[in-house]
């Protein structure tokens, strides 16, 4: 038996093993990390999902469960789904805001250009008879 117990073998109130699943991802100083868990999943399901995954995927198992079951609490209707839902709708407004800049940008550049090239125009125009016109813009 390990001197230190998880936050799961806390909450269940049992002794931790020394090979207990939950010590490495659940550690004694974050319970409410496996409280939210528990809440949701059932420490038995829990239990039996990290033991279907690798090793070395358990930890992000173990954070995923965490994530979604805070979400879930802080949302029960829509849970974490609520979130990317609302993340999708930030991103599709961004990207027809980013539309609209590039759009208004290339207009800019093609006026830039295009005055740009009158003013050239003007130039050689004008410099046939030694006079130069200033545009009526400066």
């Amino acid at each position: 038996m390990s001197s230190r117990r998880c936050a799961a073998c806390k909450q269940l109130r049992r002794r931790c093993p020394s090979d207990c699943i939950f010590l490495p991802y659940f550690p004694s100083n974050n319970p409410q990390k496996f409280s939210f868990v528990h809440r949701i999943y059932g420490a038995s399901n829990v239990g039996k999902m990290l033991q279907q995954v690798q090793e070395h995927q358990r930890a992000d198992v173990a954070n995923s469960l965490y994530y979604e079951a805070y979400c879930r609490i802080k949302n029960p209707v829509h849970g974490c789904v609520g979130i990317i839902n609302i993340l999708r709708q930030e991103i599709n407004h961004f990207g027809c805001e980013l539309a609209k800049i590039q759009a208004e940008l290339s207009l800019v550049k093609a006026q830039a250009q295009t005055e740009a090239q009158g003013q050239v125009e003007s130039d050689v125009y004008h410099a046939s008879f030694d006079i130069t016109i200033t545009p009526w813009f400066c």
